[in-house]
């Protein structure tokens, strides 16, 4: 099999730390970590449970937890509270009342921050999954996006990294080679339901929902969120900004306009120079120093961004 090869300038940017990303002042605990991307993936794991996981681990997770982890935007920060939980090496799985109460993104994100440590390039993607246990439903879902040298990018689902949790999910396939008809890009969604191809309303928030957190609308916001994260600003699932809408009906022609281009790079095949060039200058798609956060449990707030090397308006 012929070797894939990586841009120099994409190989070097996806391979540097995000302001998101960067473990700060606790890169130290980085030290012997493996560089295996499977064996990063299940130690990023081994350190963390879904908010929806409770059950599944038998155990009543903590209400400040709960509703406090996830909001934890920034990499340092989310090993900060798993080393005051547990001061062992990140490399000794945590009880499950020492791990970081999270979602799909900080599963993905921290999986994102070890693979970068190691000199391989990634970047977390958001998309949706028709694993997560709805039949006919694609729930949103965020996963890490790695470079093999061989078969070029490869997606991998940190969360499914526990055998335990791919069986409760039925998987039929490698974790770390998820199918791309599996996990959809937002990109790729989006230009199927413009294209008539597929029905919105099977795109939404996990679990489904038949209120309105699903839709033409939300498929956008997706597509904004997967082209910040593929300029390595790697936000919360529920930051906004930019050009949108609460609902299809809000949807203007030129906000469609405007994801149709942002479709095209936020996709499979990622042309790197015009992903950052559109997202670095348009306001619309652009993210702000501040954002609303529209928080499951805390309610709506604006928060400050920290500034990144790629700048934000």
């Amino acid at each position: 099999m012929p070797s894939a090869r990586l841009a120099a300038d994409a190989t070097a940017f996806y391979t540097e730390q995000s302001a998101f990303s960067d473990p700060g002042d606790l890169a130290p605990r980085y030290a012997g970590l493996p560089t295996d991307p499977a064996e990063l993936a299940r130690i990023a794991r081994d350190l963390m449970i879904h908010r929806l996981e409770g059950g599944q681990f038998r155990f009543t997770l903590p209400q400040d937890r709960l509703h406090n982890d996830a909001e934890t935007r920034y990499l340092d920060d989310i090993l900060r509270l798993i080393l005051e939980r547990n001061d062992a090496p990140l490399t000794q799985p945590r009880a499950t009342g020492d791990r970081f109460v999270g979602v799909c993104r900080d599963f993905a994100l921290l999986h994102c921050s070890f693979l970068r440590h190691a000199g391989i390039p990634a970047r977390v993607r958001y998309g949706f999954a028709d694993y997560l246990g709805t039949d006919g439903f694609h729930a949103d879902h965020m996963v890490t996006e790695y470079w093999d040298s061989e078969r070029g990018w490869l997606l991998a689902d940190p969360q499914a990294a526990d055998p335990a949790i791919a069986a409760a999910w039925n998987l039929d396939f490698d974790p770390m080679d998820v199918p791309r008809e599996r996990f959809q890009v937002a990109g790729k969604v989006w230009q199927a339901v413009r294209a008539g191809e597929a029905d919105p309303k099977a795109f939404g928030l996990h679990p489904p929902q038949v209120g309105p957190m699903c839709g033409e609308w939300f498929v956008a916001g997706c597509v904004r969120l997967d082209l910040a994260a593929l300029n390595k600003v790697e936000t919360l699932l529920w930051d906004v900004w930019g050009a949108g809408a609460d609902n299809d009906a809000d949807l203007t022609a030129a906000i469609r306009e405007l994801y149709d281009r942002a479709a095209l790079l936020a996709a499979d095949d990622v042309p790197f120079d015009a992903a950052r060039a559109l997202f670095t200058q348009h306001d619309g798609l652009r993210a702000p120093r501040t954002v609303l956060s529209l928080a499951p449990f805390n309610g709506p707030r604006e928060a400050t961004l920290r500034r990144t090397p790629l700048g934000l308006r």
